[in-house]
């Protein structure tokens, strides 16, 4: 489809240059709360006023635009800057619908993060955000594939982000998607409760047609709405018998794995669709889980395969230590599933 030729992230675990590393930052209160001290590309009298997401989201963009210029933005996100959105709304309340202040209102709207990149880089083209909770980011890939078969010499950014919420996961834990027990990351996948650990994040990517100098190749992306195992499984061997051959197989599984045993089986029936001799890795431990974790997901295969290292700490099972083709798999709330296969450049 096409390639990557930058990427830059801020998780609990990486702050946009830092390497993958065998040390692994603890949750706090089943939080993975990401880490921004490291962002010094954007002004800090306009960074004191941003809130989080935005933060995250223009921290990790204008750190990937440095010396690259793009013809348009694309950012997929579950929730948008949804803290500074209740903070407004709680203004309409508490000043009878009187003066409010317009930040929270500028800061907290879905497309805010990719209209402020644009903004600041001075860039005038396409312009959008897809919120389509757990596959938002997926959307954004399709759409970038779409838009470089229309305008095969242009480059874009793309890109994840979702911040932790205090209102968001009031409501998904009481929903039940976030563990009653406190647990630590570290442990996650011993767990065989219901729910997860929160995390929160932003990955963004420079994208394009050509080849010279990537770092990855997206060969592929399908998404389905189903619950239905039977439809994961053979939808899921429908898209390796187009992407993969004898010559050129999927070698490596990232898989989505967050510690609810509810939604293990799904994880576990792709991971027997594939062979045997496939290492298998898992991430949220690192990430914790929200919609547009694939992201940083993607984000973790450009790091692994360029430097040809995974941390100990991410391996379910290993067979080889070098990889070409690896498929990723995430279900957000065994609802929305997405596969994505990337390869070595």
């Amino acid at each position: 489809m096409f390639y990557i030729h930058k990427t830059s992230v801020i998780s609990a675990q990486q702050t946009l240059s830092d390497n993958l590393s065998e040390n692994l930052i603890q949750s706090s209160g089943n939080k993975l709360r990401a880490s921004d001290a490291g962002i010094n590309d954007v002004p800090l009298n306009l960074l004191r006023r941003m809130g989080r997401a935005v933060k995250l989201g223009i921290g990790t963009g204008m750190h990937v635009l440095k010396n690259t210029s793009v013809n348009g933005i694309i950012i997929g996100t579950g929730n948008g800057g949804l803290e500074d959105c209740i903070k407004f709304l709680n203004q309409i309340i508490d000043y009878d619908e009187g003066r409010l202040t317009p930040t929270n209102f500028v800061q907290s709207t879905t497309n805010a993060i990719a209209a402020q990149l644009g903004i600041m880089n001075h860039n005038t083209g396409y312009n959008i955000t897809h919120v389509h909770r757990g596959l938002a980011f997926e959307n954004a890939l399709i759409d970038v594939g779409m838009l470089l078969k229309e305008h095969p010499a242009n480059i874009y950014l793309t890109g994840g982000v979702d911040e932790i919420s205090d209102y968001n996961y009031a409501i998904d834990f009481l929903t039940g998607s976030y563990k009653k027990e406190i647990i630590n990351n570290k442990d996650l996948y011993q767990s065989d409760s219901a729910g997860t650990v929160a995390g929160e994040g932003a990955a963004m990517f420079i994208v394009s047609n050509t080849k010279h100098g990537a770092l990855m190749k997206i060969d592929d992306i399908k998404t389905i709405h189903t619950n239905t195992l039977d439809q994961i499984t053979s939808c899921l061997r429908s898209f390796l018998i187009q992407n993969s051959t004898l010559e050129d197989p999927v070698d490596l599984f990232l898989s989505g794995e967050n510690g609810d045993f509810r939604l293990l089986p799904f994880y576990s029936a792709c991971e027997k669709v594939l062979n045997e001799n496939i290492s298998v890795l898992r991430f949220k431990h690192m990430t914790g889980e929200f919609p547009s974790v694939s992201a940083l997901a993607l984000k973790l295969v450009c790091d692994g395969i360029q430097n040809g290292y995974f941390p100990e700490h991410m391996y379910k099972k290993r067979k080889s230590q070098l990889f070409n083709k690896v498929l990723i798999y995430n279900t957000y709330k065994g609802e929305q599933h997405s596969f994505i296969i990337a390869s070595r450049a």
